[in-house]
């Protein structure tokens, strides 16, 4: 697959290339050039699988130079009850028929961002740890979170 940017002013490039980069060369957001077709069949296969193999199965769409064994361990390691505290790392819970809410507050921070920034920390990881480089993230908050 590969990424081009919002503002149209950057070459396709890979998962593996846009990773640490953040936003695109001329400052657009990078995006799927096109988006994979997910037969319905693959859709109802995923249905029931637990959080960590479901999160691989769709990242391997978007991640193809990514290498599969690394990435399945990866998303099974990150989306865990050792890190979210439960094996559900996204509960539904009913409220009411046909009410439901999805917590997103059973990471390490308490915050629906643990959500994405615990994979995104790992891939980092382990592509920094490919090139022989590191890298420190300076992040801020509003106090919302």
């Amino acid at each position: 697959m590969r990424y081009v940017s919002t503002r149209g002013h950057s070459a396709g490039q890979t998962f593996t290339q846009i990773l640490l980069e953040g936003l695109g060369p001329d400052g657009g957001l990078m995006v799927p050039e096109q988006w994979p077709r997910i037969m319905r069949s693959k859709l109802d296969a995923m249905r029931d699988l637990p959080y960590p193999q479901l999160a691989f199965e769709i990242l391997r769409f978007f991640a193809d130079d990514f290498p599969g064994a690394e990435l399945k361990a990866i998303t099974h390691r990150v989306y865990s009850a050792a890190v979210f505290g439960t094996p559900e790392v996204t509960p539904l819970e009913t409220l009411e028929p046909n009410l439901y809410l999805l917590r997103l507050s059973n990471g390490p921070t308490l915050a629906f961002k643990d959500v994405a920034m615990q994979l995104l920390g790992n891939l980092f990881e382990y592509a920094l740890a490919k090139r022989g480089e590191s890298l420190n993230i300076l992040g801020a908050t509003s106090g919302d979170t």
